[in-house]
């Protein structure tokens, strides 16, 4: 009985370890494109940088479109 317990403790904490890494990762994702890649690109203009901030500002949109369709 105690080794069926200990086989099931590891399944179900495997899952939810699995459920946290992928939960934590989307968390990530989500966090990046909305707060900080704005972020990054008005500091770059703010800082004189515009020549590298528009084009990695038209390629994240390219990239958007193309993976949204």
């Amino acid at each position: 009985m105690g080794m069926l317990f200990t086989i099931l403790f590891f399944i179900i904490f495997g899952r939810m370890i699995g459920f946290a890494f992928r939960m934590t990762w989307g968390l990530f994702k989500v966090l990046l494109y909305i707060v900080f890649l704005p972020l990054i690109l008005l500091l770059m203009v703010f800082g004189g940088l515009i020549y590298i901030a528009l084009p990695l500002l038209i390629i994240v949109g390219v990239l958007s479109l193309i993976t949204n369709a």
